[in-house]
């Protein structure tokens, strides 16, 4: 056993002994699926804190000759797979993380020399007889190869570092590549090489070489989808294992939508949820809001009106393909959205193409982001949200009348011409109510679709719900009209035979005064 020739399974031991362990053991399945194969090169690239290195680790283990893997494995999905045994710990296995080397590296020629020396040093130790080239790495291993007959699974954890460190370095990047496709392209050495990183594989015209690899990301996850994040079925067995909410687990940190899978959650905010009994920011305390602020501080037409509407729980089409998967190549406001769905921050339908903030905790940071510099407007609207939301509980229609107008500040540089456009100024001038707060824009009720509804949370009972209908150039009295020929409350019939109280809000926006007025009722 090395440290980075058959590392073992001590790392995937320690993750199976935490208190929360969540089996995602059916990549190795498909793994198994792709050995020896053209599909042999697997790279998944998912956000931080998304369980990249567990992953990792599990796959090492599994392969690696050195260690005998029906233990550790023993009661997760793998073991039942047909091919369990017939793949399991029969190769030689190399498992490096970039981070690592580039840490220890003041460049690019030294890193990927460490690299290559470092493997080769174990290489030799490994297999005395074969007369290996101490220049070479991917000579030596064909070496080993042709005299013994032996594979190789080579597993590349953060990959893409190298883009992240050396982001306007192509040089260092082309290096990097070139050493990736010579060491991995073509060989019959390797049985499988599995990346795993947050970026995409960045492409460069004929560096596009390493386009042998199957990529399976936030965007286009495929078949392991489920493996990307936990799963709304898992989450719901540990809220109940945890005894925690699940509407509130829900409300805090589920979104983001892979196709094929479902609602995914950040297995780090779940464990850190469940293990505290609390709700919290914890997959943003890793990383401080400056690092999503850069990019939407970028001057890109239509970024800002894109970001203003998903905080106010819109979604934004994008071109999610034209993305040149590093973190410098903008040239459109699409380019920054792609990144931002790789980075996290934004989810992404793959049917319609849309992004949009996800969960209660991304939005936090979004919140934080635009909290000074350009975006005092935005900052001012959810600063008062608090106040706009209790002045439409209390009933105070003028309060709530000139609390919309200073969302508006913000909106009206959108096409301020219907009651959609409304629906933005009103929804984030309403930010706070998320806290407690479930939003369904155009929920079905009655005889049509309500353009805002606000039902309490299970934890928040003692809260009335809140419907509002929306009137562009139109009198509020129009919209609470409709409300009630539509009949709209139906839809909250069981929450009002249960006591709860519900709130009618007729909001309009006169194009002539440019002001908005409001009326307010309540019902038993």
């Amino acid at each position: 056993m090395g440290v980075f020739l058959n590392p073992g399974d001590a790392m995937l031991r320690q993750g199976r002994n935490s208190k929360i362990y969540v089996d995602k053991s059916a990549l190795i399945a498909y793994l198994n699926s792709v050995l020896n194969s053209e599909q042999k090169y697997v790279c998944v690239s998912r956000p931080r804190r998304f369980g990249k290195s567990m992953a990792a680790n599990m796959v090492s283990a599994y392969y690696d000759r050195s260690v005998d893997g029906r233990q550790v494995f023993h009661g997760l999905q793998i073991a039942k797979d047909s091919k369990f045994d017939e793949c399991r710990n029969r190769y030689d296995v190399i498992k490096l993380n970039i981070r690592d080397f580039l840490s220890e590296n003041a460049n690019m020629p030294d890193m990927l020399q460490d690299i290559s020396e470092s493997v080769l040093e174990e290489l030799g130790g490994e297999y005395p007889d074969v007369p290996l080239d101490q220049r070479r790495l991917a000579r030596s291993m064909a070496k080993i190869f042709d005299a013994t007959g032996r594979q190789f699974v080579i597993v590349i954890d953060e990959w893409d570092a190298v883009f992240r460190v050396y982001q306007h370095d192509e040089d260092a990047q082309r290096d990097y590549l070139d050493f990736l496709r010579l060491w991995l392209k073509d060989r019959p050495y390797v049985a499988l090489a599995y990346m795993t990183g947050i970026l995409p594989i960045k492409k460069y015209g004929e560096h596009s070489a390493l386009n042998m690899f199957s990529e399976f990301s936030m965007a286009d996850a495929d078949v392991l989808a489920p493996t990307m994040g936990f799963t709304d079925a898992e989450v719901r067995a540990l809220c109940r294992e945890w005894n925690m909410p699940y509407d509130e687990t829900r409300a805090w940190y589920d979104g983001y939508l892979l196709e094929g899978a479902g609602e995914i959650y950040s297995p780090q905010s779940i464990v850190e949820a469940m293990t505290r009994h609390a709700f919290g920011d914890y997959w943003n305390s890793t990383e401080t809001y400056e690092a999503l602020k850069v990019y939407l501080d970028l001057n890109y037409d239509g970024l800002r009106d894109a970001v203003v509407a998903m905080m106010a729980g819109d979604r934004h089409v994008v071109n999610i393909g034209k993305f040149s998967n590093d973190m410098t190549s903008f040239v459109s406001a699409d380019d920054v959205l792609a990144l931002l769905v790789h980075l996290g921050y934004l989810a992404y339908d793959q049917t319609s193409r849309e992004v949009f903030v996800p969960n209660r905790e991304v939005m936090q940071e979004f919140v934080n982001s635009t909290d000074n510099g350009g975006w005092n407007e935005v900052a001012r609207a959810v600063r008062g949200s608090g106040r706009l939301l209790q002045n439409i509980i209390a009933g105070n229609e003028d309060a709530v009348a000139a609390g919309i107008e200073v969302a508006h500040q913000e909106t009206s540089h959108l096409t301020y011409n219907d009651e959609n456009a409304l629906a933005y100024t009103l929804s984030l001038g309403l930010y706070a109510a998320r806290q407690w707060y479930d939003v369904i824009r155009e929920l079905p009720a009655g005889k049509g679709f309500a353009d805002l509804v606000f039902i309490p949370r299970r934890a928040y009972a003692d809260r009335p719900a809140i419907v509002a209908e929306l009137k562009w150039d139109e009198s509020a009295e129009t919209a609470i009209e409709q409300i009630h020929q539509r009949r709209y409350p139906d839809v909250l019939e069981q929450w009002r035979r249960d006591g709860g109280q519900v709130i009618l809000a007729g909001v309009s926006y006169d194009k002539k005064t440019r002001k908005h007025s409001c009326i307010i009722e309540r019902v038993g």
